[in-house]
C-alpha cells in the first residue's frame, strides 16, 4: 500500500498539464536542490547543471521543509501556493517541482532577481 503523501506526489505527476475551458495551462517543472535547517529562507542560485539552489529555515520532518519550499517559491513566483507543488522527492533533497499556469520562460525570468 502506498502512504498517502507518496499517493498523492504519484497522481501529480501523472497528470500533466492542466485544462480550463478549452485552453491549456502552461506547466513548468523544475529540479531543486533544497537545504534544510537554513539560518534564512532564500533561493540562491541556479547551478550549472540547471537545478535551482533553494534554503529554508524549516527541518526535514513531516514535510514541513516541503511546505516551505513551496510557500517560498510561491512568492517567489508571485503565483497562489496551490499552484506550486512538490511532486517528486519528497523526502530527498533534491526534489522536482511543478509549477501550474506558467512557461518555463517566464519562471526563469521572475526567479532571476531572486538567483541572482
Amino acid at each position: 500500500m502506498l502512504r498517502p503523501s507518496y499517493a498523492r506526489a504519484r497522481v501529480a505527476w501523472q497528470r500533466g498539464p492542466a485544462n480550463i475551458g478549452s485552453e491549456t495551462v502552461p506547466t513548468t517543472r523544475l529540479i531543486v536542490r533544497v537545504q534544510p535547517r537554513a539560518s534564512v529562507n532564500a533561493i540562491s542560485r541556479f547551478a550549472e547543471d540547471g537545478v535551482l539552489r533553494v534554503r529554508v529555515t524549516e527541518p526535514p520532518v513531516d514535510g514541513r521543509a516541503n511546505r516551505a519550499v513551496e510557500r517560498l517559491l510561491a512568492k517567489a513566483l508571485d503565483v497562489p501556493r496551490s499552484r506550486v507543488t512538490v511532486v517528486r522527492g519528497a523526502t530527498a533533497r533534491t526534489k522536482t517541482v511543478e509549477i501550474e499556469g506558467l512557461a518555463e520562460q517566464q519562471v526563469r525570468e521572475r526567479l532571476a532577481p531572486a538567483a541572482g
